[in-house]
């Protein structure tokens, strides 16, 4: 069976612009969260969410494409820029019938669709949609932008499975790889969706921190004073290559992306399982295909989105699959600063997988003061300040709305 391995990163993240200052934040655990700058939020219960910042789409493209592209399209493609530059491939060289793309999104393009639908709503003379408007929406869009703009002709679509998408993008990309579909996949999400709807909505389902006076401090995942999660945007992109053709182009390799497990909670459209049923499966099916021991697992990056249920029912389920082993694994919600991204959370939450095993440093967990009690005390999430360790394995846990459940397995690279 073919191997596949990470030879590219590209990051737009509330904490950094690109992977390097995404890293060098998370460790130094920076928070991404403040005030929300994108409208008014008056009316609404939530003021904050981690926003990216100081992102300019005219480095990438000029004003007249950029138009034509809803915000996660444009984080997409900026992701995209710097994993292909990070992967040094020379796309001339290569046969581009070989390379696909998946970009994920949990919501897609729900900027262009309110603003649009509240233009509609304000014009009550004459109704006018911007002709732009359908393909600037669609969520297979970046996929699709991204391939017609590096002229890649392989596989190309996107997955929508709410905040698991991304990671189930990059578990694609494996299975294609494996299969000898292709030679590189760009996988991937993207996320853009800090609107008024957005927020409106998710404080509707008691979703979202309402933490106004402290917006640093609101995502706290695990912590005994947690109100719900954080808001945020962006996109990560992975570069996945067959092993034999990125050894045949002298591609420096990152790590393997060694395996993946997914299932489904099949219990509720919001709330995970709450004694983690889809979480313990889509885990133990990870290790399997990845051919690993729980005892071989250094590190976790939780999906721990710090809502009261979840968060909970998360840890449950890495109780029971590590059962003896605990003790040896090392446990982070890279959330605490980022904040949520949605369909782009995996993505991201991958790529600081990468980096962990590269550097050998566990992110922390920030905003941890006193742990839940409910919660296993044993459990070492790392609290609010990186640590150097040896990883040799790690995981990465992704859970939906809708039960989806994926978990995907980072090896050191021999």
């Amino acid at each position: 069976m073919k191997r596949a391995v990470i030879t590219g990163l590209g990051a737009i993240t509330p904490i950094g612009n690109n992977v390097n200052d995404f890293w060098g934040n998370l460790i130094s655990g920076k928070s991404g969260a403040s005030s929300i700058t994108k409208f008014d939020t008056t009316k609404h219960k939530t003021k904050f969410a981690c926003e990216v910042k100081g992102f300019n789409p005219l480095q990438y493209l000029d004003k007249q494409e950029a138009r034509k592209m809803d915000l996660f399209t444009l984080y997409a493609l900026a992701a995209t820029d710097e994993c292909l530059n990070d992967s040094k491939i020379d796309l001339n060289t290569c046969n581009r019938n070989r390379i696909g793309v998946i970009m994920a999104t949990g919501i897609g393009g729900m900027q262009t669709f309110e603003e649009e639908l509240l233009s509609f709503g304000e014009n009550h003379k004459t109704p006018r949609f911007n002709p732009f408007f359908i393909t600037k929406m669609i969520s297979n869009i970046a996929s699709g932008q991204i391939s017609i703009r590096y002229g890649l002709h392989g596989i190309s679509y996107a997955i929508t499975s709410a905040c698991a998408a991304s990671n189930n993008a990059i578990a694609n990309a494996l299975d294609i790889i494996r299969l000898g579909r292709a030679d590189i996949v760009l996988a991937g999400g993207s996320e853009a969706t800090i609107t008024q709807a957005a927020v409106g909505g998710f404080n509707s389902m008691k979703a979202l921190s309402t933490l106004n006076e402290s917006p640093e401090t609101a995502s706290r995942p695990f912590d005994k004073n947690r109100d719900g999660f954080v808001l945020g945007e962006g996109a990560g992109v992975l570069m996945i290559e067959e092993r034999e053709h990125a050894i045949n182009r002298g591609a420096k390799i990152y790590c393997e992306l060694a395996g993946y497990g997914s299932a489904s909670d099949a219990y509720h459209v919001a709330a995970t399982h709450p004694e983690g049923l889809g979480a313990i499966l889509a885990i133990e099916g990870a290790l399997k295909d990845a051919g690993i021991n729980a005892n071989d697992v250094t590190y976790v990056n939780a999906h721990a989105t710090s809502t009261s249920i979840g968060d909970i029912s998360e840890c449950k389920a890495i109780e029971k699959v590590f059962g003896q082993s605990l003790d040896q694994i090392q446990i982070s919600a890279t959330k605490s600063m980022t904040g949520h991204l949605l369909g782009a959370a995996g993505a991201i939450e991958s790529i600081a997988c990468v980096k962990a095993i590269v550097h050998n440093i566990i992110p922390p967990t920030i905003n941890l003061n006193e742990i839940d009690p409910t919660i296993n005390q044993q459990l070492n999430f790392t609290p609010n300040k990186a640590c150097h360790k040896d990883i040799s394995v790690a995981l990465n846990n992704t859970f939906g709305f809708g039960g989806h459940t994926t978990t995907t397995v980072f090896k050191k690279y021999q």
